[in-house]
């Protein structure tokens, strides 16, 4: 019933519905994301304890998430949380349940709370899941957090004094392209000092220059990693400096200056491996450097302080072995 209710929509040529009924089903269909979260939670918890992942020669209720519904790590690490949320947070599983609370609100609520002593974390949940049915937004509940968490740190200020401290994170996922994905928590020291350094460099360029505040930080952080490299501040690696490396391919550097039917073509051909090259690199974790082309190859290209360019028609599968890299 539901894949079918699912397909009507899917086939119901939304552009052709008037505004109104287009809101109404987008509002739904977030209200049956939370409602499929909570079953799939419960689902996943009892699959997890019953140790259900086994019978399929799989290692982690995780794995055989990955290798039975097709689904990357990242899905299913995500749905691997939401299976101990509901032993956790079960009045943020409950509202999910309701559709009371989208999964997204409910996600930063349980991520929040469970910085909590543990006797604060459901009364934490209760406030915050009331304020956000009341209409609060994430930066005003986010607020609400910060003083919640002030009020219980204060109540037990020697107990669990390294908490904050053990907490910190920070996750890099790159992608099939190259490009990444940061999250992380930050201590109070370290988001000053980061806040201070991007700050320091996102500064607009002039009146011309028309990048979001997000695009701005983006390039701070990029100016930043450059600056920290080139500088010869890192520890060596193998006795040898730190180095980014980008690899661009003759085609991309040839394109800078010059045009023709042939290059056109090898460049096709080569940009297919190096495609192939990144895909794996992305699903294995391999950190042999940035894979550039396009605009992005012609920007570091021009840097003055870019270390000797190497050319030529390159073989991807040798760089896996290759002692001179």
């Amino acid at each position: 019933m539901i894949r079918a209710g699912l397909s009507y929509l899917a086939a119901a040529g939304p552009a052709q519905l008037p505004a109104a009924t287009q809101a109404e089903v987008l509002r739904e269909l977030e209200q049956h994301d939370a409602m499929a979260t909570t079953a799939r939670a419960g689902f996943l918890a009892a699959f997890t304890a019953g140790q259900g992942h086994a019978g399929d020669g799989d290692y982690s209720a995780v794995s055989w998430l990955i290798h039975r519904t097709g689904i990357t790590r990242g899905a299913a690490v995500g749905h691997a949380a939401w299976a101990k949320r509901a032993a956790t947070h079960p009045r943020v599983v409950a509202a999910l349940a309701a559709g009371q609370v989208s999964e997204s609100v409910a996600r930063a609520i349980c991520l929040w709370t469970g910085k909590l002593p543990l006797e604060y974390r459901d009364a934490g949940d209760e406030q915050l899941l009331a304020a956000a049915a009341g209409g609060l937004g994430l930066p005003d509940l986010a607020a609400l957090f910060a003083e919640m968490y002030v009020r219980a740190r204060g109540d037990l200020p020697d107990q669990d004094p390294g908490r904050e401290f053990a907490d910190r994170e920070v996750k890099l996922a790159t992608t099939i392209g190259g490009a990444g994905v940061v999250h992380g928590d930050l201590t109070a020291e370290c988001a000053a000092a980061v806040a201070a350094v991007l700050d320091a460099l996102a500064a607009p360029a002039g009146a011309e220059d028309d990048r979001t505040k997000g695009q701005r930080y983006h390039d701070a952080l990029a100016e930043a990693m450059r600056r920290l490299t080139a500088a010869g501040l890192l520890p060596e690696r193998a006795g040898q400096p730190v180095k980014a490396w980008a690899h661009i391919s003759l085609a991309d550097l040839m394109l800078l200056d010059g045009d023709s039917a042939l290059q056109d073509e090898w460049t096709e051909r080569v940009r297919a491996r190096w495609a192939a090259r990144r895909a794996h690199a992305a699903e294995t974790g391999a950190s042999d450097g940035a894979w550039l082309d396009g605009d992005a190859a012609g920007a570091i290209a021009c840097d003055a302080a870019m270390a000797p360019v190497v050319t030529g028609d390159v073989n991807v599968d040798a760089l896996e072995t290759s002692d001179a890299i």
